[in-house]
């Protein structure tokens, strides 16, 4: 199942929002824009290594800052259109239920939190993680709670069956999360594995789930609605 688009109004203008996904979308054109070789470099200095990270020396690999600089990395067009399309559908009405503020906020400890989960299933990988996926699925866990019973429309395949339907939010987030615990329970444990990182999904899923009870707020009042 695909997301589309959802049927739920907002009061504010996702002016963070917006600029996360601008700041994605330099960020991968600026990843294109380079060789190979640099390319290779960029993601290891910036993307999280974790053996790196949790106290191994491990050459031409960055510290501690990778845990934020590695949420603006990609690796593909798949990659970066699949974590903007649920960021723009969800997002909007996650900052429109806490204000700009405490959505940044909100984004970047959902995205440290996805990180520390993915550690502590893969503390010796030597390979990159990057991508936004941890935080936008903090904000996928703060949807649930908020709006479960909002309508998304949704691209279904199976097979040759494909129709566009609206279905409940709360059953494509259970359907998402559901397909993350799976895949993780199924995951091989190999350090030097690439692949999904499908425990940061579940760690900032759960993230966003216990935090969006602190951050949101009481909706504004207002004159204009964007959806």
């Amino acid at each position: 199942m695909i997301p589309l688009r959802d049927d739920n109004p907002t009061v504010l203008w996702p002016l963070v929002t917006i600029a996360l996904i601008l700041a994605n979308a330099a960020v991968f054109f600026y990843e294109l824009s380079l060789d190979p070789r640099l390319l290779e470099s960029l993601i290891y200095q910036m993307g999280m290594v974790p053996a790196a990270v949790t106290g191994s020396f491990i050459p031409g690999t960055g510290g501690y800052f990778t845990l934020v600089t590695s949420m603006f990395l990609h690796g593909g067009w798949m990659h970066v259109i699949g974590n903007m399309l649920y960021l723009w559908i969800f997002g909007n009405n996650i900052e429109d239920s806490m204000g700009h503020l405490r959505f940044i906020l909100f984004y970047l400890i959902t995205g440290l939190a996805a990180a520390a989960a993915h550690l502590a299933f893969n503390a010796a990988s030597t390979v990159p993680t990057i991508g936004a996926s941890g935080a936008v699925s903090g904000v996928l866990g703060a949807y649930l709670v908020l709006f479960p019973h909002a309508r998304v429309q949704t691209l279904v395949t199976l097979g040759f069956f494909i129709r566009i339907i609206y279905v409940p939010a709360w059953v494509l987030l259970l359907f998402w999360i559901g397909l993350q615990l799976l895949n993780q329970a199924l995951a091989p444990i190999d350090p030097t594995a690439g692949g999904v990182a499908y425990a940061a999904h579940i760690g900032g899923f759960a993230a966003g789930l216990v935090l969006i009870l602190l951050f949101r707020k009481h909706r504004r009042k207002g004159h204009f609605r964007y959806s």
